[in-house]
C-alpha cells in the first residue's frame, strides 16, 4: 500500500514538472493559437475566438505521446 502511494506521488511530481515546462515553452511558440483554422470573429461590442486547429494539433500530439507510453509499457 505504501509503495503504491509513493509511486503515485512520484508520478504526480513528474507530471507537474512536465506541465510546468510546457507552460514555459508555450510562450515561445508564437504560431500556436494563430494557425489556419483558428476562428476569430470581432464585431463592434463582441469578440469570439475559438482555436479549433490548435486544439486538434494539441490533441494529436498528446494522443501520439500517450500511445507511445502505452506501446513501451
Amino acid at each position: 500500500m505504501a509503495t503504491q502511494i509513493g509511486r503515485v506521488l512520484i508520478f504526480l511530481g513528474c507530471a507537474s514538472i512536465i506541465l510546468g515546462a510546457v507552460f514555459l515553452l508555450i510562450g515561445r511558440l508564437p504560431w500556436l493559437g494563430k494557425l489556419p483554422g483558428d476562428f476569430q470573429v470581432s464585431r463592434q461590442n463582441f469578440s469570439f475566438y475559438f482555436p479549433l486547429a490548435t486544439c486538434l494539433l494539441i490533441s494529436l500530439v498528446l494522443t501520439l505521446i500517450f500511445n507511445l507510453f502505452k506501446f513501451f509499457k
